[in-house]
């Protein structure tokens, strides 16, 4: 795989495919630029080599054709302002308007397509439509971790119309983080495991298994394991058909020598909302009416103890429903704890998603190893898959 660093971009027109699927408000507003910022490293390398910037990407799910609430024109003042320079605008990815503005692009400027899935050839990974976007560059360089597990024309197809695939900054980083937890973890490892469902986490569950001393599991999956192991649950979140799955996975984690946590107690309420009633209950014995909204006090020293004394830890998932502040106290005792074991000289791997805007939100992003960009990718990596964008770039 050729690297950013083995390549000088002098005189060169760099087609680079970014992850600038960011949340805009009502009226059209950037809410948080983490995506466009991380792009940042890969750019000013390009530019500071005497080479220009043509960026392509998706935003949203537009159901083909142009949408105005899907147009990447509402962030051109964010990449300006991000970038410290004036950005053009492409009203098309592929048309005369992107073909004219990328010839004529001199060396250290910076063009902008409109979003590429206002054409479903796009997501189809569509041979024609990847060579007309060929056409626009020298070189193509993907910095799209976030979107590596699609095989789409911008993401895959397109690499093959390049003499030069270059590997961005935020796509090395991802992928050598993601090895650095995979590959070769310094013992004891740790994967923390939250979020609504079984089913969603079955594959990397799996794989761990086979790597990992300890597997915590918080958020609404574990209720699944207590029913399973005969508990009450009151009407907490169950997944019916995945009880003999989850008997499976406790005896698994058992004959590998896997240490497997589950939370001993919940914050338990009588709704599903911030203002509801709420107590503490051990996991095998909800009341009857009450919901787990969140890992209790006992869960949360355990796991806290578990994680601090760890030296390779990876967390996907929080430990409860941390929107809502009565029930985020759980994954802010697993990120507090993230931040100790990474200060006594521990590797921390945030996996995307809700764990990194918790993360993020506690002001703790500087404080942990690397906080991946890259929720579904970084899954499927750790699943053991192949990333169709990854590869494409080999």
């Amino acid at each position: 795989m050729k690297l950013l660093n083995q390549f000088n971009f002098a005189g060169k027109r760099a087609l680079i495919r970014v992850d600038f699927n960011v949340p805009l408000d009502k009226s059209f507003k950037v809410t948080d630029a983490t995506r466009i910022r991380a792009a940042l490293t890969t750019i000013n390398k390009i530019l500071a080599d005497g080479g220009s910037v043509i960026l392509m990407s998706h935003l949203g799910r537009p159901k083909g054709g142009y949408q105005e609430e899907f147009s990447l024109k509402h962030i051109v003042d964010d990449v300006a302002a991000a970038i410290g320079k004036s950005v053009k605008f492409a009203d098309d990815c592929i048309g005369e308007s992107a073909k004219t503005l990328a010839a004529n692009l001199q060396a250290g400027e910076v063009l902008l397509l409109e979003n590429l899935r206002f054409y479903k050839e796009e997501e189809k990974g569509d041979e024609a439509f990847a060579q007309k976007l060929a056409q626009l560059g020298d070189v193509y360089v993907n910095d799209a971790f976030g979107t590596a597990h699609r095989a789409h024309a911008s993401t895959t197809i397109v690499a093959k119309f390049f003499q030069d695939r270059i590997c961005g900054y935020l796509m090395q980083a991802e992928v050598e983080n993601g090895k650095k937890v995979m590959s070769n973890p310094t013992k004891p490892f740790t994967a923390i495991m939250g979020g609504a469902k079984i089913s969603d986490k079955i594959l990397i569950i799996d794989n761990l298994l086979d790597k990992v001393d300890n597997l915590i599991i918080g958020g609404g999956m574990a209720y699944t394991f207590f029913k399973a192991m005969g508990g009450n649950i009151g009407n907490s979140l169950v997944e019916a058909d995945k009880l003999e799955l989850a008997k499976e996975l406790i005896e698994k984690a058992k004959s590998k020598g896997v240490k497997l946590l589950l939370p001993v107690d919940s914050i338990v309420a009588d709704a599903f909302k911030n203002e509801a009633n709420r107590q503490e209950a051990d996991n095998m014995n909800i009341p009857d009416g009450w919901m787990g909204l969140d890992i209790g006090s006992k869960a949360a020293k355990e796991y806290a103890d578990v994680i601090a004394n760890s030296k390779t830890i990876l967390w996907n998932g929080p430990m409860g429903v941390f929107e809502m502040p009565n029930f985020a106290a759980g994954t802010i005792a697993v990120a507090k704890a993230l931040v100790v074991a990474t200060k006594n000289g521990g590797f921390s791997l945030i996996g995307g998603g809700d764990s990194a805007a918790a993360v993020n939100q506690l002001g703790f992003a500087n404080d942990v190893s690397y906080v991946s960009t890259g929720g579904g990718a970084l899954l499927e990596f750790m699943e053991g898959k192949v990333l169709p964008g990854v590869k494409a770039l080999e």
